[in-house]
């Protein structure tokens, strides 16, 4: 079966490093901007009657020829290994990912339908091959359990801005990096209170340490002039 590429997401995220773990867990805003090929009014007539949409996407960064049977989840410090098909590792036998995401908008610009929608956990750039309407009463199971994830679920960390960078961004750009950050981008494994962390968020690049259950933003600078 060949898959089409019908849209690509876009964000503030240019790399991976950074996003929030799972969809849902943030609610900053990504634009899934379709082909001209598919942008076709009637493909999205009733759309604007959902609430929340599924997103069929591919992990165009984490391709490998190979793969592994077992993964190393960051959520169980990276040194428990789960079956891959046990877990949301992007390295499987076919880098496809899922993930349900609230439609905030949908508008046509340059001849491209554009949803704009909130909860992604995917990159910018990455390729969409299908779109569904999400239904409350068939996709949803309240009483599901969610095996060795759901003892990590309320993790979180405490984010505290260093006064040099405290008001570098806009009050939404800011509460959503907050929001990111208290999840903790980190690999599980790495412990050091003393290394320095960074990732690109909306043009700037953002360091940080952690110490203990508290994460210290360190700086926030223009990509320009890190």
């Amino acid at each position: 079966m060949e898959l089409k590429i019908i849209a690509r997401i876009k964000n503030d995220f240019p790399t991976k490093f950074g996003l929030p773990r799972q969809s849902g867990l943030s609610s900053f805003l990504s634009e899934i901007v379709f082909e001209k090929e598919y942008s076709l009014d009637e493909a999205f007539r009733g759309l604007e009657e959902f609430s929340h949409l599924i997103i069929i996407w591919g992990f165009s960064e984490a391709e490998r020829d190979k793969w592994s049977p077992t993964v190393r989840p960051p959520r169980l410090g990276g040194n428990k290994r789960v079956g891959v098909f046990a877990s949301r590792s992007p390295y499987r036998p076919n880098s496809i990912g899922l993930t349900v995401v609230k439609l905030v908008s949908m508008d046509k610009r340059d001849g491209r339908i554009v949803l704009t929608v909130s909860g992604a956990d995917m990159m910018n750039g990455t390729p969409v091959y299908d779109v569904k309407p999400y239904l409350s009463f068939a996709d949803a199971v309240p009483d599901a359990v969610s095996g060795f994830a759901d003892c990590v679920k309320e993790y979180s960390l405490d984010v505290i801005f260093d006064d040099n960078c405290s008001n570098t961004l806009d009050n939404e750009h800011r509460d959503t990096l907050k929001q990111i950050l208290s999840q903790d981008p980190r690999p599980s494994y790495q412990n050091d209170p003393e290394r320095i962390y960074g990732f690109e968020y909306a043009g700037y690049e953002v360091k940080f340490s952690v110490k203990d259950k508290t994460l210290y933003v360190r700086s926030i600078t223009k990509k320009s002039e890190a």
